[in-house]
């Protein structure tokens, strides 16, 4: 009995040592791995600016061009299967249309998990590193991590916003601060063809109920 007693000791000593070495270790590698994440983020940064600039100042491409100007992705698309399956998880868990969220990945990042623009956003649905922080994704190339993060975001927004489709895509494409500030879709045109995009691709094309245009600011503010 009390060899038996001992051996449990014994073990449970084992165990709690190698659960606070391995806690040691993952501690000790989160600074490098920190500084690994951000070093990667701003080569690709710099890679997408370069990206852009070429696009500008050239006519054709002797390898695949950037998705637009300023976002950069070497890497195939996520086939449907793929995708859909991710993106049914997060809608449903967030309460997010999945056509919304689907749409969304189409218009950031046309499903390249690698995209990187030029402004340092990540990912499927484009994550700003603030955003990727806020939502605990420690890697936003990851296609799950970055589309639940992404559908968390659009669910926080559609309920800062009553549920107005506009106001939220367009703080998601310009930031919330930007359309408070203007009381409104701001007068920019790529977020005017982002929201229009966004909702053109997220409402189904046979029997869509006619719907009133979202509200536009107007481009000078009012003296208050």
């Amino acid at each position: 009995m009390k060899f038996e007693l001992a051996l449990v000791c014994v073990v449970s000593a084992y165990a709690q040592t190698t659960a606070n070495f391995e806690v040691g270790v993952h501690a000790a590698m989160a600074p490098s791995l920190a500084q690994q994440r951000a070093s990667v983020r701003a080569q690709a940064v710099v890679a997408a600016k370069m990206a852009a600039a070429s696009a500008v100042g050239s006519s054709f491409f002797t390898e695949a061009p950037p998705i637009g100007l300023g976002l950069l992705a070497e890497c195939d698309p996520l086939t449907p299967d793929q995708l859909n399956g991710i993106i049914t998880g997060a809608a449903q868990k967030e309460k997010v249309s999945f056509d919304l969220i689907k749409a969304v990945v189409e218009e950031e990042s046309a499903a390249r998990p690698c995209a990187v623009s030029f402004q340092g956003a990540e990912g499927l649905m484009q994550l700003m590193p603030a955003t990727a922080e806020q939502f605990n994704v420690q890697d936003p190339f990851d296609p799950e991590q970055n589309i639940n993060a992404g559908a968390k975001m659009l669910r926080l927004l559609l309920t800062k916003y009553d549920d107005d489709l506009g106001l939220a895509l367009s703080a998601y494409n310009a930031g919330s601060g930007r359309v408070d500030q203007e009381g409104g879709i701001p007068p920019i045109a790529e977020t005017l063809n982002y929201v229009a995009d966004i909702l053109r691709k997220s409402r189904p094309t046979e029997g869509k109920p006619t719907e009133p245009a979202p509200t536009v600011a107007a481009s000078e503010h009012k003296d208050q």
